[in-house]
Formats: structure tokens, C-alpha cells, sequence
């Protein structure tokens, strides 16, 4: 990554924030994500909800989001991803994040608030898809489905490149819920995308693989839904 000189006023809003992060603190909160299996080496619990209001007191920039980032709290990497720009993200440093990842609540924040709005979402969300490490490849998935949503307005074109290596990911058991949201959200960014997207899932029932199977079921019910179907109606 790119050497940074410190300032003092980043260094000073970065204290702030650490302070506001433990104010913000849920024990409670903490308790019901290990249950989930959210594990941190330090979690305070605070909500988005709260992160969100500290965010939005303060401008966006870089330097302090790489502060938050290699503090390696949870609330500190959410907040990273809020308050980074995505003019001044780089490449590398979307590989670095994302291949150091513990945690999908962590990788489904820098691809909502972040990741997606850089220059380099559609290359690094098929490039992840293919990688080796199971939360690389949910993130490239995740953000397949992002893209999907925030991006509705660029040629379907951009999107076709991902048909050719999805088949791998649907055999895989743990990728099955965030495969099947990001792929309907595919589905469902226009009548075009949704017609190649029953195509592609009709596919997957010819592959040897009950997993496939069970998915590619799921996502012809929902892409042939009457939900889904007039909405193209009422967006043309």
C-alpha cells in the first residue's frame, strides 16, 4: 500500500472514535454473536445503527480509515469501511482487507459501504469468486450481489463474465444462503440478466452435485416468480 504521512487532527479524530466506540458498547450484543459464531479479538457490541451516527460525524478520509482498519477492532473495520474514499482505495489494498477477513459480517460491510462503489468492484468481484479461501470467495459473491443492486443502470455485458465461474461455488454447502441472495439479486437487475439467470440455474441441475440441485431449485422458483416477473413490467 501506498506510505501515508500521519496527521495530528486524523489522529485525533481517531482517538475520539475509539472513545465513542466503547460509550456504544452492548454486552448483550457481543454474547448473541458468538452464538452466531462471530468471533473478534476485541468486540464492544455497538450497533450499525450507532456506527452510523459516529460515521456521520466525521468527513470521509483515508488515512483515518486506515487508522480504524489496523486497530482491528469490529466496530473500528465497520467504520473503516464507512469513512474510507473510494477514490483512493486501491487495489491492493481491497486484496489485502479481504484476504485477511475473519468474519462475513466484516466482508458484507466493506462490500456495502465500500468495495462497491471503487473503481475496481467488478474486476476484484470476479477475480474473489475464484479465489481459494472460503471467505475471499463469499466475498466476491456478496459483492456479484451488490453490484447487482447498486449498479442497475450499466450494460448487462458487465455482468456476464460471472456466468463462467459460479458453477464451482454451487456445489459448496457453506457458500448456499449468500450464493442464492447474490444470484437472484442478479437475476433481478433486468429482464435480460433474469432470462440468462434461469438459463445459468437450469444448468446447475446438470451438474452431479445434490447441492447444486437443492440451489438451483430454490433460485428458478424465485427468478420465475410473478413478484419477480412484473417487476420488469413496471420498470420499463
Amino acid at each position: 500500500m501506498d506510505f501515508i504521512i500521519d496527521d495530528p487532527q486524523r489522529e485525533q479524530d481517531f482517538r475520539q472514535i475509539l472513545t465513542k466506540i466503547r460509550q456504544a458498547k452492548s454486552g448483550e450484543t457481543v454474547d448473541q454473536m458468538k452464538q452466531l459464531g462471530l468471533n473478534y479479538k476485541v468486540n464492544w457490541g455497538a450497533s450499525i445503527i450507532s456506527l452510523r451516527e459516529i460515521a456521520a460525524q466525521y468527513e470521509k478520509n483515508h488515512l483515518l480509515a486506515m487508522k480504524l482498519w489496523n486497530k482491528q477492532w469490529r466496530e473500528t473495520m465497520i467504520l473503516a469501511a464507512m469513512l474510507d474514499v473510494p477514490a483512493e482505495v486501491t487495489e491492493e489494498q481491497m486484496d489485502y482487507w479481504t484476504k485477511t477477513l475473519e468474519t462475513t459480517e466484516i466482508a458484507e460491510s466493506l462490500n456495502t459501504f465500500l468495495w462497491c462503489k471503487t473503481k475496481f468492484a467488478f474486476i476484484k468481484s470476479l477475480e474473489w469468486c475464484r479465489g481459494k479461501k472460503h471467505l475471499v470467495r463469499f466475498a466476491g459473491l456478496h459483492l456479484m450481489g451488490r453490484l447487482a443492486i447498486t449498479e442497475k443502470s450499466v450494460i448487462d455485458e458487465l455482468f456476464g463474465p460471472f456466468f463462467d465461474v459460479l458453477s464451482p461455488l454451487a456445489k459448496d454447502p457453506n457458500l448456499k444462503q449468500v450464493f442464492y441472495r447474490s444470484f437472484v439479486q442478479l437475476g433481478m437487475k433486468s429482464k435480460t440478466m433474469n432470462e440468462e439467470a434461469v438459463s445459468f440455474a437450469e444448468s446447475l441441475k446438470d451438474i452431479d452435485s445434490e447441492e447444486s440441485n437443492k440451489l438451483a431449485d430454490l433460485i428458478l422458483t424465485e427468478l420465475r416468480s410473478e413478484y419477480v416477473q412484473e417487476s420488469f413490467v413496471k420498470n420499463t
